[in-house]
């Protein structure tokens, strides 16, 4: 990647808003009415959450991903990481663009298995990482709870 870790830093947070982005106009153009008309389960945050929510997340996941190249220069993580962010970034696609809830369900799984995996390089290599990722982890199960009783529901 970059020798520079300041240019390292600004790459992966491109990278990584770029991807929230492409699910941000996707959601946004295709949300609804599909969104509204389908059932909720009672425990479905309001609308307003989930940017200030995904605005952290991606956040940290930056910093964690870019604590650990600075200290490793690991190319693998490094592509584990940017393929995880493709699934991230295509689960609003899949979800609110296709209305598949459950082949969005599926691809949550993935991402959850990606954040475990980046997870466990991280508690070996750069603990802080490890803990930056933890609310991601906790949020996407949230959400699997919630693609799960949506798919349940409709």
């Amino acid at each position: 990647m970059f020798n520079n870790k300041y240019l390292s830093l600004l790459f992966i947070v491109l990278i990584t808003f770029l991807a929230s982005a492409i699910g941000g106009v996707v959601t946004s153009v295709y949300k609804d009415p599909w969104y509204s008309q389908i059932i909720q389960p009672v425990f479905s945050p309001p609308s307003w959450v989930f940017g200030p929510v995904w605005t952290t997340l991606y956040i940290f996941m930056s910093i964690a991903i870019w604590f650990n190249w600075v200290k490793i220069k690991n190319t693998k993580t490094i592509k584990v990481y940017f393929i995880h962010i493709f699934f991230n970034s295509i689960w609003s696609v899949i979800f609110f663009g296709f209305h598949q809830i459950f082949l969005a369900l599926l691809n949550l799984i993935v991402i959850l298995f990606f954040i475990l995996w980046l997870m466990k390089i991280y508690y070996k290599t750069t603990k802080l990482s490890f803990l930056l990722m933890i609310p991601y982890l906790l949020w996407s199960t949230y959400a699997l709870l919630l693609n799960v009783s949506i798919f349940y529901l409709n």
